[in-house]
């Protein structure tokens, strides 16, 4: 009788054992699908919609001026230092209801790296770095 009372509680915890084990594997495994789903969405969102200008490029001097440009400055502002963009990206919703346009520039001294520009409406917005591999 001594002996059974024993034996249960070892496989019990083996039971344990074993469904924790699995299910931290189905986690972990989950977790891993939902990134590589974002990943994947992220970098289609990146690709250009389409190319404007395939010679453009953005110099030092133009990224400095570019800068110094205010956020909600007007749109005019920003391609005349500018020009016209390598290509336009995917439009985003940054807030809630807005749809921002975005147009892409790589840098002339590194061009594996984009410039790109946020719009919304005839308004600059903002912009980021891309990483292109």
């Amino acid at each position: 009788m001594k002996q059974q009372l024993k034996r249960r509680p070892r496989r019990q915890q083996r039971y344990r054992l074993i469904s924790s084990t699995v299910l931290v594997l189905l986690g972990f495994g989950l977790g891993l699908g939902l990134r590589f789903q974002a990943k994947a969405a992220s970098e289609q969102r990146d690709l250009c919609q389409e190319i404007i200008s395939s010679q453009a490029v953005l110099s030092r001097q133009q990224l400095t001026q570019l800068l110094t440009v205010p956020e909600r400055e007007n749109r005019q502002a920003i391609e005349a230092i500018t020009a016209d963009p390598y290509c336009t990206l995917t439009a985003i919703e940054v807030r809630a209801g807005v749809i921002a346009e975005r147009a892409a520039y790589p840098l002339a001294f590194d061009p594996n790296t984009w410039l790109v520009v946020l719009y919304e409406d005839e308004e600059y917005v903002g912009y980021g770095f891309r990483l292109q591999h």
